[in-house]
């Protein structure tokens, strides 16, 4: 009675250790077809969690301790990377192909839904498709999009049951933020329109030291490049800005060039900012109409202007025509001209 007593003791401690063991790191096994990589990297957004070797087999296998419950990059070269949601405790198993990297992964085990939800997260995110095709739908047609956006995000969340709540509250994150951001996108796309009112600049500094606003050109076209004296691609366009100014000279056209150039990369200072902008504008012997926003900045964010140049053609009523027009060197620009009876 002793023995059997003892015997269950033992039983019962081993079980014990083997469960308490169990939650304080987890398991991976990593089987692909295919593969030439000799070594498995588990990435956090601080460094490296883990290198594993490959055995003999050719497979991946190993337990690591994870600081926390999260998605990190499992990686077997730097062209081949995927998330994968790792928590301690977690016993997972992938098969999959090295030249279909992360696609082809199939899980298994503890954990393994977390990944496979994961996955299919990835492929409905695909299948939204370009996000500039929603923001260029009618309000009623990009109002139906969003609805269905949020009922298949719902629908691939409710469709996992044994999802860890911390990946759950990543998903939900994700999508508030994605609807967030095409709603505000859309809202701002709208006041952009074509036809809407344009926004006006006011008082920005022309070479001669004269202040310069959109209204001073009422009653003309007017095409609006906005640059600046270090942005190449910006100097690339000026001999086609050039050439348009000679041929639409006698045109109902203004066009402007809007410098912003600001103390940031001229050493704190808006004076040498200022002055380079003049010295280039001198050097270039640059033709139309040249105005330096200097601290005013509010005419590009209200175009919403994050990467120069940018093009902007507005009417004589001084609504907007495209606020995201071709560039000069663009063929599309002169159509676009043509058509206006420019």
């Amino acid at each position: 009675m002793k023995n059997k007593s003892f015997l269950l003791l033992m039983v019962l401690a081993i079980v014990s250790c083997s469960t308490e063991h169990s939650k304080e790191y987890l398991s991976l096994v990593v089987q692909l077809e295919n593969n030439t990589d000799s070594i498995l990297t588990i990435l956090s957004r601080e460094g490296t969690i883990k290198i594993i070797k490959i055995q003999k087999d050719g497979i991946f296998k190993d337990t690591l301790k994870v600081p926390k419950g999260a998605v990190y990059t499992l990686q077997t070269s730097p062209k081949t990377r995927a998330p994968i949601f790792l928590k301690n405790g977690f016993d997972i198993e992938i098969k999959g192909d090295a030249e279909k990297f992360m696609t082809s992964f199939e899980f298994t085990g503890k954990g393994s839904e977390n990944n496979s939800f994961i996955l299919a997260q990835i492929s409905e995110s695909q299948r939204i498709g370009d996000p500039a095709l929603i923001l260029a739908l009618e309000e009623t047609a990009f109002k139906n999009k969003i609805t269905d956006l949020e009922k298949r995000q719902d629908s691939l969340l409710n469709s996992y049951k044994n999802i860890d709540s911390i990946l759950i509250e990543m998903a939900n994150q994700q999508t508030a933020s994605m609807i967030g951001y095409f709603k505000k996108a859309y809202k701002k796309n709208k006041a952009m329109a074509k036809g809407t009112p344009s926004p006006e600049f006011k008082k920005y500094t022309n070479f001669k030291g004269r202040k310069k606003s959109l209204s001073s050109y009422a009653g003309k076209y007017v095409y609006i490049d906005v640059w600046a004296t270090w942005c190449g691609p910006c100097i690339q366009q000026i001999p086609f800005l050039t050439n348009l100014e000679k041929e639409y000279h006698s045109k109902n056209i203004e066009f402007i060039s809007i410098s912003t150039d600001e103390s940031r990369r001229n050493g704190g200072s808006w004076d040498a900012a200022e002055k380079k902008w003049r010295k280039f504008v001198e050097a270039k012997a640059l033709t139309g109409t040249q105005l330096w926003a200097g601290k005013d900045n509010s005419f590009q964010r209200a175009y919403q202007i994050n990467s120069i140049p940018r093009f902007i053609l507005i009417d004589p009523q001084g609504n907007i025509v495209d606020a995201n027009a071709p560039k000069p060197s663009d063929p599309r620009l002169k159509k676009l001209f043509n058509s206006l009876g420019i």
